[in-house]
């Protein structure tokens, strides 16, 4: 069995940098060079792969084992998730359903700022809560595509607007993963988690609106943008604060949220209003607005999110014991437990141990691929669209024909994600990610000022927060232990450094254009979003610290 060596060129720092080469080439890939994502991904993985085998000593077998488990991992849940989010939305367009959704998203207000709140974050936190796994970028991008904004610019209001949601998804998984993994209590770590994000989350409202119009928005829309940002964030707080737990966290909020913006827009209306440049015009808008429709009409042509929102919801909830596999010996799969399909990954599982400081005592790594057929969020998708089928006016010849339409849309953008899966493998199990972690955990004192730089390099690489969670809430909690502070605070800063980090995740970028239909448009996207993802980041780096020292340990 081959063991992780986490400073192969004795020195902390240098052994770090080389590890973080992968990434930083990414990013130049994207940013400088101007690379499609797949090139970029293509590149990086190159590169990791070099680096894990001839300096971490990661054995050709594993590297070509972690590879597999990328591309398993990329293709299911991933893929299936965005295959079935977008053909969803495809067919719901080719309803004729989308004229409808216009006019009554218009009809609470045709003021585009207004209209990206609605959208990207009260729907987005809904879809977020959920279901997660990428389906609020998909479906909250294409939505304000249809509105007439720019799909670039459509896919980072949806990646912005997911940092104040990205924490709890699916029923919360990210924070519940954290406080497993860090061994610290649930109900302690969600309410500690309140200081350290919840600011932030209020704060994303008004910082859409300023990127979407300047100081003008700010000054027109901001104190809208900031109320219903107290209304989601403060939500939020409570649920975390009384019920000392994450699963309602993106649930109730961010419908509180929209129905208080809803009836807002009923008394108030934006003095000026603003009009994307790519978007119909104010008058194009009120002569569509001139057709009355009836609340059957606003009902149907919103049923395949109504849909979407059931399936996935009763997916995560009731219908999960029905789905679950046997995990420990004596436990009895559900009723539907059959249709998950387990299987290790050859040259990874058992075959590559942890070792101190990363865990106690050596620890055999598992890699285990989860194919539960029916218990994927894809696959709730997939009833959804079944629903939606049965139930409108399109017919199934034309439903397939959207299907093929949505593969070729997609089959590139979702490589992408089987490829940028496969470099995180690859460094995690050489042990490169470790490497970069335990060099940031030498900094002492100041340690919290770069607890969250970790987390963001965890969802980066991931495109996970819950994978984030899982690979460093324990190294936080330990370094915590070590320069006495309290682990809570810095499992919740693992949590929120990734949630800023998801926003350039190139995974989520990647999921993004494939909804706006702008494959290889990924560097675009990366420009445009990289710099509110590190002045989110570099907020919270110096607001951790400055709770490190108040926060009792």
């Amino acid at each position: 069995m081959w063991q992780q060596v986490y400073d192969p060129l004795h020195s902390t720092v240098l052994s770090a940098l080389v590890a973080a080469a992968p990434i930083i080439l990414f990013l130049l890939s994207l940013t400088v060079f101007k690379l499609t994502g797949i090139k970029s991904a293509l590149l990086s993985l190159a590169a990791a792969l070099g680096i894990g085998i001839f300096v971490f000593g990661l054995p050709a077998s594993a590297g070509a084992g972690s590879i597999l488990y990328g591309f398993l991992a990329g293709m299911w849940p991933i893929g299936w998730i965005v295959l079935m989010a977008v053909w969803l939305y495809r067919i719901s367009v080719r309803a004729g359903n989308f004229d409808i959704v216009r006019s009554s998203v218009s009809a609470i207000s045709t003021d585009q700022r207004i209209q990206m709140l609605l959208i990207a974050f009260c729907f987005g936190g809904f879809l977020e809560g959920a279901a997660g796994f990428g389906i609020p970028i998909a479906i909250a991008a294409a939505l304000l595509v249809n509105l007439g904004f720019n799909p670039l610019k459509a896919s980072m209001f949806a990646l912005i607007a997911n940092a104040a949601s990205g924490a709890y998804g699916a029923i919360g998984i990210p924070v519940t993963t954290a406080a497993n993994y860090g061994n610290i209590d649930l109900a302690g770590l969600s309410i500690d988690i309140v200081p350290v994000l919840q600011i932030f989350s209020m704060l994303i409202p008004v910082l859409m609106v300023a990127i979407q119009d300047g100081v003008r928005g700010v000054r027109e829309v901001g104190p809208v943008a900031l109320l219903i940002g107290a209304v989601f964030s403060g939500g939020q707080s409570a649920i975390l604060f009384f019920l000392g737990s994450p699963e309602l966290v993106d649930i109730i909020p961010p419908l509180l949220a929209l129905v208080v913006l809803a009836l807002m827009m009923r008394v108030w209306q934006p003095k000026n209003i603003y009009r994307e440049p790519t978007a119909p015009t104010l008058e194009e808008v009120q002569e569509q607005g001139a057709v009355k429709h009836t609340a059957g009409e606003i009902l149907n042509a919103w049923s395949p999110f109504v849909y979407l929102s059931v399936a996935i919801l009763l997916w995560s909830t009731a219908l999960k014991p029905v789905f679950a596999k046997a995990v420990k010996p004596g436990d009895s799969d559900g009723l539907l437990g059959f249709s998950t399909i387990l299987f290790n990954i050859p040259g990874v599982h058992g075959a590559i141990e942890q070792a101190a400081p990363i865990v106690t005592k050596p620890t055999p790594v598992k890699a285990v691929f989860t194919w539960n057929i029916l218990g994927a969020s894809g696959t709730a998708i997939l009833v959804a669209v079944l629903v939606t089928v049965l139930f409108s006016k399109i017919s199934w010849k034309a439903a397939f024909e959207e299907l093929s339409g949505t593969w070729k849309q997609l089959w590139l953008p979702i490589l992408m994600i089987c490829l940028v899966m496969s470099l995180a493998n690859v460094m995690n199990y050489a042990g490169m990610i470790s490497s970069i972690a335990l060099a940031a955990s030498a900094a002492g004192a100041f340690f919290p000022l770069i607890s969250p730089v970790i987390g963001w390099i965890g969802v980066f690489v991931t495109g996970s927060v819950t994978n984030n969670n899982v690979l460093f809430a324990g190294l936080q909690s330990a370094t915590a232990h070590q320069i006495n502070v309290n682990p809570t605070l810095l499992v919740a800063s693992n949590t929120a450094g990734g949630v800023m980090g998801k926003i350039v995740s190139p995974q989520s970028i990647a999921i993004a254009a494939a909804a706006v239909n702008s494959a290889g448009q990924e560097s675009k996207i990366t420009s445009m979003s990289i710099k509110y993802s590190a002045i989110l980041l570099v907020l919270v780096c110096v607001w951790v610290y400055l709770l490190s020292l108040v926060m009792a340990h």
